[in-house]
């Protein structure tokens, strides 16, 4: 281990985070009534610039009227190049009351982005005497976000988690691609030929890259790496390939942009019976181990170890948080 040691995000669960536009109230109580761990009310994407200001009124009178139960709420913001983006800082922060738990700040580019909104919403806690603290979500969408991923992974002490926001990304880096996520056609690997001359064409992850640097600078930090949107909520086959390619990659959430997706985004981000299970036999014999003075075990035929210990001690600590919630 070294020295330097990371101070975790406080702890959340985050498996589905459910994108609410500020612009369309009547979703509100549908979204606080859902199996969302977390909400984010919109201003920026999905709303367009002749909504904003009232966009802005609806999520302030959603954060101080309706039940939203347990779940961790939050405000995306606009962008730091618009003028809409001080004011829903400063209006939410005055105005809404004590619920809001996050700020989402979009399009992050370079640590100076993050200490800009970090000192606007300090101002405005202070003002108003807020009691409990606003953390940061940042979305890296952007060629210039992904280059200084660490650096903004690292600019506050209000920082929570990292997410990617595939379809700004993609126009970032002007890839060749006009859908929300999923796999390209176009990305792929020809094997060799066989004895019959037969090639086969292997599609692959275009984004592979990109979410594994993101978790990376996010685990780094003590940061969770939250996976973004998956456009088609008409495949449910392709959200969850999705999700699940994520979740191997250390992602320990994913947006639903439809209701439909928040019950796929809860299971494949839930450890399974079997795997809780197994998680708390690793445990046990890691301990008998330690008892009989072993640095490792045998288990079902496998070596098993202080690394092992680690993986299985972090798979009970979320099913717990997932009983709690």
């Amino acid at each position: 281990m070294s020295f330097t040691i990371v101070e975790p995000a406080p702890a959340r669960l985050n498996r589905s985070e459910l994108a609410v536009p500020g612009s369309n109230p009547k979703l509100f109580k549908k979204a606080a009534e859902s199996d969302a761990d977390v909400v984010f009310l919109d201003l920026e994407d999905a709303v367009a610039p002749d909504d904003k200001v009232q966009a802005r009124k609806n999520i302030i009178k959603a954060l101080n009227d309706v039940d939203w139960g347990n779940k961790t709420m939050s405000v995306r913001i606009n962008g730091l190049d618009t003028h809409y983006m001080y004011r829903d800082v400063i209006d939410i922060i005055e105005q809404g009351g004590e619920r809001l738990d996050l700020i989402m700040i979009p399009k992050a580019g370079t640590a100076a982005d993050i200490y800009a909104v970090d000192m606007l919403v300090t101002q405005a806690e202070e003002a108003v005497g807020r009691k409990k603290r606003i953390g940061f979500e940042m979305i890296i969408e952007t060629a210039l976000g992904m280059a200084n991923v660490d650096a903004i992974a690292t600019a506050s002490p209000r920082n929570e988690s990292l997410h990617f926001g595939v379809a700004d990304y993609a126009a970032s880096t002007k890839a060749r691609t006009t859908v929300i996520g999923g796999p390209n056609e176009l990305y792929g690997v020809l094997s060799d030929p066989d004895d019959a001359g037969e090639r086969l064409y292997h599609w692959g992850d275009m984004w592979h890259y990109a979410i594994a640097r993101m978790v990376v600078a996010a685990r780094a930090a003590g940061l969770r790496p939250i996976d973004g949107p998956f456009g088609d909520f008409s495949d449910p086959a392709g959200f969850r390939a999705q999700a699940n390619r994520a979740a191997v990659l250390g992602c320990e959430g994913k947006w639903a942009i439809h209701p439909s997706q928040i019950d796929l985004a809860n299971e494949v981000n839930s450890p399974s019976k079997a795997e809780i299970d197994k998680a708390k036999r690793i445990i046990k014999a890691m301990r008998q181990a330690t008892k009989e003075g072993k640095g490792a075990v045998s288990l079902d035929g496998r070596l098993i170890d202080i690394a092992s210990i680690k993986q299985a001690e972090v798979m009970v600590k979320k099913a717990r948080l997932i009983a709690k919630g």
